[in-house]
């Protein structure tokens, strides 16, 4: 596809999450990512020089292509999905990313609260590697309602913490939500006593990285309902 300077100048503007937002449009960069999309771009740049514009790395990777949001609302997510990760003020755009990326391996849907890393971050994107197509995600999603609205469904809310928690394997197999907080941080007291459990993974290190973490638990999920 070829355009002209002056709409190359306005998708540029994509790198930016206010015209993101404005637009409601995101960039995806590199055929591996693109190749993943379930949805048709609104723009695919495939010369060089046009995909050099809206990069956002160093040394471009391959063609940049233009997707609409794909996000759905917290309601839409609660009925797609019976395991949610809802991450919590996670601030590292590559720890979103791969996060989303676990919960497609494993299954399930991604809430983000408000806070949280932009979803479309060209790094969040980058990160995901494709997943962002196939995981269901809600975001800007306020904590205490939608918890509050998961368990009028039946779901179980389970708080990752640092310490005093039930092990991995008592994970319930019913429609769960593992919560997971900032990196450093954690989960705040009232955002622990908004769920009905918890949950602490043993380890020898002083913590885990936290995408590594929800990875771990979506996983134990996982494999429980594993036929």
């Amino acid at each position: 596809m070829t355009l002209s300077n002056a709409a190359l100048k306005r998708l540029a503007k994509l790198k930016q999450k206010k015209y993101r937002e404005e637009m409601r449009l995101f960039l995806a960069e590199g055929r591996n990512l693109i190749e993943e999309a379930t949805v048709a771009p609104e723009y695919l740049l495939t010369d060089p020089n046009a995909a050099k514009q809206l990069s956002t790395l160093t040394t471009p990777t391959g063609p940049v292509a233009v997707f609409p949001f794909l996000d759905v609302s917290a309601a839409e997510l609660l009925k797609e999905r019976n395991r949610i990760v809802f991450l919590y003020g996670v601030q590292d755009p590559g720890n979103v990313g791969t996060t989303i990326r676990a919960a497609h391996a494993f299954g399930a849907g991604v809430a983000l609260s408000t806070g949280t890393a932009d979803l479309y971050n060209p790094k969040t994107v980058r990160a995901t590697m494709g997943s962002i197509f196939h995981a269901p995600i809600a975001r800007e999603v306020s904590p205490f309602s939608f918890l509050d609205e998961a368990k009028t469904r039946n779901f179980i809310p389970v708080a990752a913490t640092a310490g005093g928690g039930e092990r991995p394997s008592s994970l319930p197999v019913e429609k769960l939500i593992i919560v997971v907080g900032a990196e450093g941080g954690g989960l705040p007291e009232e955002v622990v006593s908004a769920c009905a459990r918890t949950v602490m993974i043993p380890v020898l290190a002083e913590s885990l990285n936290v995408a590594l973490a929800a990875s771990i638990l979506l996983y134990e999920a996982y494999s429980r309902v594993l036929p």
